[in-house]
């Protein structure tokens, strides 16, 4: 299941424990800013990093509108991963609701 989230409800989803924080963009966006804590792991090459990640685990995924992060969710869940969280809105919304330090482009 992938859980649709608020920026208020995935900074708190964010905060639980043992939830891992993933970026979908590319280098160059994550250049312009991120989300503390965030690893990078570019939609572009998701098929091949997946791998690395652990079914078993949470993660949260953003980009920069939320709409790269639910495809690359929803490949996971395809893949069997099963806690899986999107911010709706991206980076953008997280800037302009949670923290207006985020640089916004």
């Amino acid at each position: 299941m992938i859980e649709d989230l608020t920026p208020q409800e995935f900074q708190q989803s964010i905060e639980n424990e043992g939830n891992i924080l993933i970026d979908v963009r590319e280098k160059s966006e994550l250049d312009i800013c991120k989300i503390n804590g965030a690893i990078n792991m570019p939609m572009s090459s998701i098929t091949e990093t997946f791998s690395d990640l652990d079914p078993s685990l949470s993660y949260s995924l953003y980009c920069h509108h939320g709409m790269r992060s639910m495809q690359v969710a929803n490949f996971l869940l395809s893949k069997g991963f099963q806690s899986l969280s999107n911010l709706r809105g991206g980076i953008d919304a997280w800037s302009r609701e949670v923290d207006n330090a985020v640089e916004r482009y």
